[in-house]
C-alpha cells in the first residue's frame, strides 16, 4: 500500500481553506454595504456613522477576490496534472471574477469618499445621482463577478475533479449542473425579469453554492481520494 503524499495533503488543506475563506469574506461584505448599496440618498446625507462599516465591506470584498484567486493558484500544482490547458483556464477565470470584484470595490469605496467630500445634509441632487452611478457599477459587477464567474470556475476546475476522481464525483456534477442554472438565473436578472435576492434566484444559485461549500469541507478535512490519476 503507498504511502499519501503529505504534499498532496497540504495543497488539498490550504486549497479548501481558501475556499472557505470566499464564504467567510463575502457573506458579511452584503450587510456591511448595505448602507450605501440599499439607502444611497440616507447614506448620502448622514452623518459618519457608516463610513467605516462599508469600508469594512469593501476591504471585505478586497479579501474575497484575493481568495478566489488563491484557490486557483493553491490548487494548480495538482490541477495541472490532470489538464494543464483546463487548470489554465481556472486560474484565468478565477483572475477575472477578482478583477470584477475589485472593480465593485472601488466604486463603492468611492461613493464613502463622495460623501466624505460633498456628501452631508446639503447633498445636492447632482451628488446622490453621481454615487447611485456608482452604486449601480457595484450591483453590475456582483452580477457578473460572483453572479457569473463561478459557473466557468465550476467547468474548469469540476471538469478536472470528476475525470482524476480525486473528490467524489458527486461534488464536481453538482457544480457541472449548476453552471448552466447559474449563467440562466444571471441573464434573467440581467433582463430584469427576476430579482437577484429574489427566492427563485437563490433557487437557481443553490447547486453552485452546494458544489463550493462542499468542495471546501471535502479539501479541508480529507483531501484527495485518489492521486491515482496524477501518476
Amino acid at each position: 500500500m503507498s504511502t499519501p503524499d503529505p504534499s498532496l495533503r497540504r495543497i488539498a488543506l490550504w486549497g479548501g481553506v481558501a475556499y472557505l475563506a470566499t464564504f467567510v469574506f463575502s457573506i458579511p461584505a452584503v450587510a456591511l454595504l448595505a448602507p450605501a448599496t440599499d439607502h444611497v440618498r440616507a447614506f448620502m446625507g448622514g452623518g459618519d456613522g457608516d463610513d467605516l462599516r462599508v469600508i469594512a465591506g469593501g476591504v471585505s470584498e478586497m479579501l474575497n477576490a484575493l481568495a478566489c484567486v488563491a484557490t486557483a493558484l493553491l490548487l494548480h500544482p495538482v490541477t495541472s496534472r490532470v489538464s494543464r490547458t483546463l487548470a489554465l483556464g481556472f486560474v484565468a477565470s478565477r483572475l477575472l471574477e477578482a478583477a470584477i470584484i475589485m472593480v465593485g470595490v472601488v466604486s463603492i469605496l468611492t461613493v464613502v469618499t463622495l460623501r466624505q467630500d460633498v456628501g452631508g445634509a446639503a447633498a445636492s441632487d447632482g451628488v446622490v445621482t453621481t454615487a447611485r452611478a456608482l452604486v449601480d457599477v457595484r450591483a453590475w459587477t456582483f452580477l457578473l463577478g460572483p453572479g457569473v464567474m463561478p459557473a466557468f470556475n465550476a467547468l474548469f476546475l469540476g471538469t478536472i475533479l470528476y475525470r482524476s476522481g480525486l473528490v467524489p464525483r458527486a461534488l464536481p456534477l453538482l457544480g457541472l449542473v449548476g453552471a448552466p442554472l447559474l449563467v440562466l438565473k444571471s441573464l434573467i436578472v440581467a433582463f430584469g425579469a427576476m430579482g437577484d435576492s429574489s427566492a427563485g434566484a437563490a433557487v437557481m444559485a443553490l447547486p453552485i453554492a452546494a458544489w463550493e461549500l462542499g468542495l471546501a469541507l471535502w479539501l479541508t478535512f480529507k483531501g484527495f481520494r485518489s492521486t491515482t490519476a496524477l501518476s
